[in-house]
């Protein structure tokens, strides 16, 4: 089985990393066991977490998920593969780095610029940052 990371995070970016899998898919001599991740930065501020509950910010945290989540679904499901999802909560590429390290993933798919990524110019700071610190390949989707 190849284990595959995909971190998506609504961008147009990410949607073709998710369509580029789905188009070389045949490339696997092995199933694929799909995580579809999207990582939410923490709120931090002390002064925001006093007016609103733990629950209220968990439920904020999977709603912006769900919402983030959605175009990714959408297309591996209208192509027929299976996937799971899962949202994190924290840095990006820590995140990323994390759950490739708990899920095991042989690789990670991602796109070369997110949502806001101000980074390099030819590469995002968060691809960058994956792409050098990854114990796995990354393949990098522009």
């Amino acid at each position: 089985m190849t284990n595959i990371l995909l971190p998506v995070d609504g961008s147009d970016n990410a949607l073709r990393a998710v369509r580029d899998l789905i188009a070389k898919r045949d490339w696997f001599h092995t199933p694929v066991e799909l995580h579809l991740l999207n990582v939410q930065l923490p709120i931090v501020s002390g002064l925001v977490k006093s007016f609103i509950s733990a629950s209220q910010l968990e439920s904020y945290y999977r709603d912006q998920g769900v919402a983030a989540l959605a175009p990714a679904r959408s297309v591996l499901d209208q192509a027929g593969m299976s996937y799971q999802h899962h949202i994190g909560v924290g840095g990006l590429a820590e995140t990323i780095l994390d759950y490739a390290r708990e899920k095991q993933s042989g690789l990670i798919i991602m796109g070369t610029h997110g949502r806001g990524a101000v980074g390099n110019v030819l590469l995002g700071s968060v691809a960058s940052r994956v792409l050098h610190e990854a114990q796995v390949p990354v393949l990098l989707v522009s």
